[in-house]
């Protein structure tokens, strides 16, 4: 099955890996070093991250 192109840009994934402590595991093993659970640490920041910016969109709309 083909991977879908990326949804997060490689900055985001970054920062946060940065946020959460895992950066230094991506710069030396690449993402494949990086645990399941640290993962789903990130995609759950990242679902943060994203839920606060459409709040904060549909707050600007009103």
């Amino acid at each position: 099955m083909a991977r879908r192109g990326g949804l997060m840009s490689e900055q985001l994934k970054y920062e946060i890996a940065r946020e959460l402590g895992v950066d230094q595991i991506v710069a030396s093993e690449g993402w494949g070093g990086v645990s399941s659970k640290n993962c789903g640490m990130m995609v759950n920041k990242a679902i943060e991250i994203a839920e606060r910016s459409l709040t904060q969109n549909n707050s600007a709309l009103k």
